[in-house]
């Protein structure tokens, strides 16, 4: 059954500017793994450094696999170093 990911992260004011370009190589990186479905990425219109990833796998298996790859793990380091708050998730099944 397919899942949406809903990935929140809140970035430091200072990174904004870098932090597109880091959006772009996660979602490249998720392209090409099984599983994968879409990417879309949400910007809260009154504060610009809230910014939600809803990804859609079709198995959460998928995603954990995605999750746990090592090319993954790797961009997440440097997310971390543009936070200010820790990264929140969320995992939706499709339907009932």
């Amino acid at each position: 059954m397919a899942v949406k990911i809903h990935i929140k992260r809140k970035i430091k004011q200072s990174a904004l500017k870098e932090v597109d370009a880091m959006l772009i190589r996660a979602r490249k990186n998720a392209m090409v793994c099984k599983g994968y479905i879409s990417t879309e990425t949400l910007v809260d219109v009154n504060d610009p450094s809230r910014i939600m990833v809803v990804s859609m796998w079709q198995r959460k298996e998928d995603w954990d696999n995605y999750a746990n790859g090592a090319a993954r793990r790797e961009n997440e380091k440097n997310f971390e170093e543009i936070l200010d708050a820790a990264t929140e998730y969320e995992i939706y099944k499709m339907g009932m």
